[in-house]
């Protein structure tokens, strides 16, 4: 075993905002330090390229398949994430060598499981190439290849910071990003410590669409329009009539499998608060199927900034919730830090997902490994 080691994570969501970079020495089971972290926005060119593969994508029969327009969005994404990774070790006065490996996520253009296609642009040799470093990349095909999900693959590292923290288990932690995922962490103490996660419904990217064909913004900032508009609640009933809400667990789910069109006619402040109160519902419709009551939610991602959104999921809970800074982790980059902890658990031959993570029939390892 290889002992701890400075790992780089890189993870670029469905919200398509930016690249986020997180350093953590971790040995792959226990996070010893958080380490610096930086975000490196897409502009507005880079995101529309990506856009476009998005829009392109689910008509992929071959996840290596690369048409025209995702031939350009994945050195669009490359590229920003070379420029990411450069920035990020000149600001904290790192060289290639003090770093072991980079856990790069890619950018998902497109995850459907059901038909073992998964689709992450991101060229992790040109990355090490550039780099220097090693770089473990394209986590998610060996799990769906095996008959899983392909996500949530965050879950252990979720494992870990409750097994280092203080709180009563059994604990839930929620990643509100595009999509929402959540985590069961309980009692056990062997590596999975009884862990079952999934997608449970939209996160922001519903919201987000919203406000970019109304105002042009890709997001609600603050939650601020939702606070001033009124829930239809039909229409979020509607809504959880979805299939996806009665499938047990695991389950996954694309961003774009929900669109704001149930919400069409409607006012913008209207529009965003129905939205917002579908994902807190979905939320609370995920609870549900864990295993046990959580003693805590802990919420992380972007949608952990939205105040309105956070008091819709606590009303319709019914459990705390706090937010993962208010319990000394990362609200922002938990996800980067995550796929370093998750490249060093591949150099370690650890698996990465689990059946109470992703549905594979036992424990897994996945990522490849390019050496510069």
């Amino acid at each position: 075993m290889g002992g701890q080691r400075l790992a780089i994570g890189l993870m670029s969501g469905t919200s398509m905002d930016g690249v986020d970079v997180a350093a953590i020495e971790t040995d792959g089971r226990v996070v010893a330090e958080f380490g610096p972290t930086l975000f490196r926005p897409y502009s507005e060119a880079e995101r529309a390229a990506i856009r476009v593969a998005v829009a392109e994508a689910p008509g992929l029969v071959h996840r290596a398949d690369r048409p025209a327009e995702l031939v350009l969005a994945e050195r669009v994404v490359t590229e920003a994430h070379i420029d990411a990774v450069r920035t990020f070790l000149e600001a904290n006065g790192l060289a290639a060598q003090d770093v072991a490996v980079i856990g790069f996520h890619g950018q998902t253009v497109h995850h459907a499981p059901a038909r073992r296609l998964t689709v992450q642009l991101g060229d992790g040799l040109a990355l090490a190439r550039a780099i220097g470093v090693p770089v473990v990349y394209d986590f998610r095909a060996a799990d769906v290849a095996a008959g899983g999900e392909g996500a949530p693959l965050v879950p252990i590292y979720h494992a870990g910071l409750v097994r280092r923290s203080d709180l009563a288990r059994p604990v839930a932690v929620l990643n509100i990003g595009g999509v929402a995922n959540l985590t069961h962490v309980g009692r056990g103490d062997g590596d999975e410590v009884d862990l079952v996660a999934f997608d449970c419904g939209p996160g922001n990217a519903l919201v987000d669409d919203w406000c970019q064909t109304r105002t042009g913004r890709p997001v609600d900032v603050d939650g601020r329009a939702a606070a001033r508009g009124r829930v239809d609640e039909a229409v979020v009933a509607a809504l959880l009539a979805d299939p996806f809400f009665a499938r047990p667990a695991p389950k996954s789910l694309d961003r774009n499998a929900f669109s704001s069109a149930a919400v069409e006619g409607m006012s913008f402040e209207d529009g965003a608060a129905t939205l917002t109160a579908f994902t807190a519902a979905a939320i609370a419709a995920g609870l549900a199927m864990l295993p046990e009551a959580p003693h805590t939610l802990v919420v992380a991602g972007g949608g952990a900034h939205n105040p309105t959104m956070l008091a819709m999921i606590a009303a319709r809970c019914g459990v705390p919730v706090v937010t993962a800074t208010q319990v000394g982790w990362s609200t922002d980059f938990l996800e980067a830090q995550a796929f370093a902890h998750l490249a060093v658990r591949h150099l370690e031959g650890l698996p990465l997902s689990f059946p109470g993570t992703t549905g594979v029939r036992q424990a897994i390892g996945g990522g490849v490994l390019a050496r510069a």
